[in-house]
């Protein structure tokens, strides 16, 4: 039952970031055109040459902190595996890998994107094992 609990609180940590970072953060320091609607799709797909460089930037930095934010907690919550840590970077490399896809962006965008997403899962798994390693 811990492990699902640290499951569930890892992917709320890992989302919450994600949310504060591209969005309250984002958002308010790099507005959106005006008449922009960040959760429609088609806006974005036709739009993505209007949406502010530093926005982006958040955007990326946000991935990068999600899964680490996540899947620590997943360990900190866990304390004796590391399935939760695990599902969590899983959940954030698919959801960051999807929405690369999904989305035509610049090269810079996708690729930073991508690598720093794998660079963040790395440490995620590293401090997650860390912290099991500590509780044990």
């Amino acid at each position: 039952m811990r492990n699902v609990l640290a499951t569930i609180a890892g992917f709320v940590a890992a989302s919450a970031t994600v949310f504060i970072i591209e969005t309250l953060l984002g958002h308010t320091l790099f507005p959106l055109p005006e008449g922009a609607n960040a959760m429609d799709m088609e806006w974005l797909k036709a739009n993505m040459d209007k949406i502010p460089t530093g926005s982006k930037i958040m955007v990326v930095i946000a991935h990068f902190a999600g899964p680490i934010v996540g899947m620590y907690i997943a360990a900190l919550i866990s304390k004796t595996s590391m399935i939760p840590s695990y599902i969590i970077g899983g959940l954030m490399l698919l959801a960051t890998f999807s929405n690369i896809i999904m989305l035509p962006k610049e090269l810079w965008f996708s690729a930073s994107d991508g690598i720093l997403v794998i660079v963040a899962f790395l440490i995620g798994k590293h401090l997650a094992e860390k912290q099991i390693n500590m509780a044990s």
